[in-house]
């Protein structure tokens, strides 16, 4: 094998070249883990909200809970049946506000709740303000949503329909679905929504058994007719709403890798034309072939490991960053965070490692294959 300080040697003899060949993979990366950080997000605000642990209960074909309806006596069955751990009632309505940036308004999903539904997600925490007292026209709201529309943070009140609503408190769930809600007291938003159904009940079983037998029994219960599957289940149906998001994600991502790939390999056919004959000459010291394309590709490969590591960083000041789009499952605004985890990163420097692989080893071949007495001939 040759050496490895021999290619410390050539990088260093081109340093300009080579530092403009890692921003140049760095940038497309960044441009890359961006779009993925975005996606991230996405599927962090909608799938990690449901449990694997619990039961989602709706209505026979209902695609989302604005389309369901579970009523009152049914939640009592369900409520009996053995084996259940806790209930939560939950009726979820559309509220038509106005954003910060758009006066004209969007949908926010209003929850109406019991205390149970604060059992089952513990995760949801007030940051400010209090609790809404049941019975009365209190709500809390997501603070994402709060940084987003108007009238929503605490001491505000707004007005939808006939009935005046008050803010009483700010409150953060970790990035799933439920930091773009808004929650109330159930029963108080179905009389001033004038609904006497729930919309879906979460129930938690006690174990695993517990977990199959109930909802063997709710699907075989003709009073009943309900449909049955797990919370992670149903969340994780709800992306559907978002494949625009994910379509367009993919493709950029796809160009992306394919930029790096041309930038690399462009790189590298720069780099080795300036060196023909210093290549041919380790051939010609008895060097192989092989040995002549694994030191191309070894200084291509540490390149691009370089240039994805330069991604990353490019890419870290957007994590964090809030936005929003519409879930055309539900019509409701969803509130995330560009997330650029541990997780991603790796992944977007693996990308970039193999682009430099691939695209070194077009340019390593030809290199190879050149006859050594026209090689050493070349200017």
């Amino acid at each position: 094998m040759i050496p490895l300080r021999y290619n410390i040697g050539n990088l260093r003899a081109r340093q300009v070249s080579t530092l403009m060949s890692i921003l140049g993979i760095g940038v497309v990366i960044g441009v890359m883990v961006s779009m993925m950080a975005l996606n991230n997000g996405v599927t962090k605000a909608t799938v990690s909200s449901g449990s694997t642990e619990n039961l989602m209960v709706m209505r026979e074909g209902a695609e989302a809970e604005l389309s369901s309806w579970v009523t009152k006596d049914a939640f009592r069955i369900i409520r009996a049946m053995p084996g259940v751990s806790a209930i939560s009632p939950e009726l979820v309505i559309l509220f038509k506000l106005p954003k910060k940036d758009n006066p004209k308004g969007s949908n926010v999903t209003v929850r109406g709740v019991t205390p149970a539904a604060f059992q089952l997600r513990p995760y949801v925490k007030l940051v400010e303000g209090r609790m809404f007292k049941p019975g009365v026209n209190e709500l809390i709201v997501a603070k994402r949503v709060a940084n987003r529309f108007v009238n929503c943070n605490v001491g505000d009140s707004f007005q939808f329909g006939p009935q005046k609503y008050n803010v009483v408190g700010l409150f953060e769930a970790d990035g799933p679905a439920f930091d773009s809600e808004m929650w109330t007291d159930a029963d108080f938003l179905g009389n001033a929504r004038k609904r006497d159904q729930y919309s879906s009940v979460v129930v938690k079983p006690v174990d695993s058994k517990a977990f199959n037998d109930i909802k063997n029994a709710i699907k075989n219960d003709n009073r009943l007719k309900l449909a049955v599957k797990s919370e992670y289940q149903y969340y994780a149906d709800q992306t559907q709403g978002l494949l625009g998001i994910k379509i367009l994600v993919g493709i950029v991502t796809l160009f992306m890798m394919f930029g790096a790939v041309l930038g690399t390999m462009n790189t590298m056919f720069s780099a080795i034309a300036s060196r023909t004959r210093e290549l041919a000459t380790l051939r010609a010291l008895g060097f192989q072939r092989r040995t002549v394309i694994a030191t191309v590709l070894i200084e291509s490969a540490f390149v691009a490991l370089l240039g994805g590591i330069a991604g990353v960083l490019l890419s870290l000041p957007i994590n964090g960053i809030s936005t929003g789009t519409t879930n055309w499952n539900t019509f409701s605004e969803v509130a995330f965070s560009f997330r650029v985890d541990p997780p991603l990163a790796l992944r977007a420097i693996m990308i970039a490692l193999i682009a430099g692989i691939v695209g070194g080893l077009l340019p390593a071949i030809s290199a190879a294959r050149k006859p050594i007495t026209r090689a050493l001939r070349e200017i």
